[in-house]
């Protein structure tokens, strides 16, 4: 390597003679290719910071379109869960109402039958009732005609 390249050593440049130049320039380098390295590490991580933030948001729309999605389909379940609960609420007021109306039907369906063997009943006395007179007047009669003709005339 030639003396004052880069990769020369710093205690090699101090062995110069006089009329040497300094080692000024060298540290001026440097402390520039620092900086540049340092500014170029500074726009690396901007931008890093940029792209992570980017990262986020793009995550945070996702998600949110996500939770919008399934929030339809929750909302849908939800409404259709409440027409139900309101389609049971009025076929149990229903299903009561026919059931009491049923309970009215029987017993007036029982009356009916209790009124039709009271009926059958009262026939079935008014038969015996007659029957009784028939054989009470057949048995006056035949009294009455053996009276007559046992009397003398």
């Amino acid at each position: 390597m030639a003396p004052g390249s880069r990769g020369e050593s710093s205690s090699f440049r101090s062995r110069r003679g006089p009329g040497v130049p300094s080692p000024q320039p060298d540290v001026t380098m440097l402390s520039r290719l620092l900086k540049e390295h340092q500014a170029k590490q500074n726009e690396r991580k901007e931008l890093q910071e940029k792209r992570r933030r980017e990262a986020i948001t793009a995550a945070t729309c996702l998600t949110e379109a996500l939770v919008d999605h399934l929030n339809v389909g929750v909302a849908q379940a939800y409404m259709n869960q409440r027409k139900l609960d309101h389609e049971v609420k009025t076929l149990q007021v229903q299903a009561a109402q026919f059931a009491k109306q049923t309970g009215q039907w029987i017993g007036m369906v029982e009356n009916f039958n209790q009124a039709l063997k009271e009926i059958g009943d009262v026939e079935n006395w008014a038969r015996s009732i007659e029957l009784d007179m028939r054989t009470i007047a057949t048995a006056l009669e035949y009294v009455y005609k053996g009276q007559l003709q046992s009397a003398p005339s």
